[in-house]
């Protein structure tokens, strides 16, 4: 009987404990794990006063803040997006963790943002989102795509769209000015003009291209090891002597599907 009695206690406590962190983290705002990753905590306990909807957040003191590595379905006419971004932002003070460079071009902080949820991942998970990597900025990568993979085998969210789904090499007829996903076996790797070409079948259909200001970030990245492998790249489409082509400017853009 004390046995039994015991198992319950603990049981109990057990259940308990989800409804006692939620309760921490409304009085505090404090996430209940930041990875190191994300880097150290810039601003705590932050007050966010609204959202734009470019998905910009606005602190009480007027300062401007971008989720660092992800990117809103802008064009979602549902704005499912907005309006789950929005109740995350204006529940609770926020804590965020900002790693160099440290603004963007308009002047916005570039953070990680955490409350009772990191909102980078929690929309990535619901399918209101896809991993957008910046150039000069990578930090937990391999987080934001664990979680966008996980909403993309649910078909969650922008997943169910058709509009979303990842691209065959030869199936990007019209996305130019697009960002999209594309994924493929890489058949060659060229090299001109300081430049580096990760090609998909014929060099009609398409190429990854790397641009010689590019080269610093690749520095370390074996492109020999592509030929042969499949990989997902993303980007902006662009068209390049009438062939699609994507610009990467950091390895992070390259996923690995193969083992």
């Amino acid at each position: 009987m004390h046995g039994s009695l015991t198992y319950g206690v603990i049981l109990a406590a057990i259940c308990l404990l989800p409804d006692a962190y939620a309760a921490d983290a409304s009085s505090t705002g404090r996430a209940h794990f930041i990875p190191d990753c994300a880097g150290t905590v810039a601003i705590a306990h932050a007050r966010v006063v609204r959202v734009n909807y470019d998905g910009a957040l606005i602190l009480a003191d007027g300062r401007s803040l971008r989720l660092e590595g992800i990117r809103l379905p802008l064009a979602d006419k549902s704005g499912r997006a907005f309006a789950a971004l929005r109740a995350m932002a204006l529940a609770d003070p926020v804590n965020l963790t900002i790693v160099p460079p440290e603004k963007d071009r308009y002047g916005r902080m570039r953070v990680q943002a955490f409350a009772r949820q990191w909102f980078q991942v929690a929309l990535l998970e619901q399918g209101l989102a896809q991993v957008q990597i910046s150039p000069d900025r990578s930090e937990c990568a391999p987080d934001l795509y664990e979680a966008e993979t996980a909403a993309r085998a649910r078909h969650a969210g922008i997943w169910a769209l058709s509009a979303y789904a990842v691209r065959a090499p030869q199936a990007l007829k019209g996305a130019t000015g697009t960002f999209r996903l594309v994924e493929g076996q890489v058949s060659s790797i060229g090299r001109a003009d300081g430049r580096t070409f990760i090609d998909f079948g014929d060099r009609r259909s398409f190429t990854a291209m790397i641009g010689a200001e590019s080269r610093r970030a690749f520095r370390d990245f074996d492109f020999d090891e592509l030929s042969g492998r499949r990989i997902r790249v993303r980007g902006i489409v662009q068209d390049y002597r009438g062939r699609p082509e994507i610009v990467l400017s950091n390895p992070a853009q390259i996923e690995f599907l193969d083992n």
